[in-house]
């Protein structure tokens, strides 16, 4: 019932920060400072992403530039003080990149996110070539959309199939995100299929549900007649 939902594709950045595998320590270093980022993707070849490289991965030089581990401890940490001893960005980066394909839905981004425990995630095409960057702060920007703007969208692709022939009845009202949902309905079974469709539409925060059931409420007449 609801519209198609926001891809990555709609939210992502297109101009992406981003060095070749072979790229120096130091011009990383200046990469990413210049750029005001903190983790950029290595590319190979015409731009398929092979990795990234974070300001994480660039620590454990400055970490273990005097640093002295006796065996056991550079066994636990054996990644880390390989990285300490990298010059390039082939051996610095981290493999494979945690990537996400255009046409995925910003829920299955966050997702990644969140499980994969990373801010932002190079967008790929289906052999790997970098299409774009999509950030934390992304995926937030569908909680701009204009209030009316969702209600319509409500209106039209929750209330109206939902409710055929009382649509009329139900008020659709949204404060900061917030839909609020007031009238009558003949089956109070689908106030909680209504919310969850609400919960669908994109940029809608919260929903609250207010609404009454019943014969006599949606405009039928009661046992006597009228």
């Amino acid at each position: 019932m609801t519209e198609t939902q926001f891809t990555v594709s709609d939210v992502m950045t297109q101009t992406v920060v981003a060095v070749g595998r072979d790229a120096p320590f130091k011009e990383i270093v200046r990469t990413l400072e210049q750029w005001k980022v903190s983790a950029m993707p290595v590319l190979e070849g015409e731009g398929r992403v092979i990795g990234v490289v974070s300001e994480a991965d660039l620590l454990p030089k400055e970490e273990f530039r005097y640093e002295e581990r006796n065996l056991s401890q550079q066994a636990l940490r054996l990644t880390d003080t390989a990285k300490a001893g990298a010059t390039r960005a082939a051996e610095l980066m981290s493999t494979p990149a945690v990537t996400v394909h255009p046409d995925a839905t910003l829920a299955q981004a966050a997702r990644i996110m969140a499980v994969r425990h990373v801010k932002r995630l190079p967008v790929v095409d289906d052999i790997g070539m970098l299409q774009g960057i999509v950030s934390r702060a992304d995926l937030l920007k569908v909680f701009l959309r204009p209030d009316d703007e969702i209600a319509e969208e409500v209106r039209r692709t929750v209330v109206s199939p939902l409710f055929p022939g009382f649509g009329h009845a139900i008020h659709v009202n949204v404060h900061d995100g917030v839909v609020t949902l007031r009238g009558h309905i003949r089956d109070t079974s689908l106030v909680s299929v209504a919310v969850r469709l609400v919960r669908a539409v994109e940029g809608v925060v919260d929903v609250e549900p207010r609404l009454t059931g019943g014969p006599e409420d949606a405009g039928e007449p009661g046992p006597h007649g009228s």
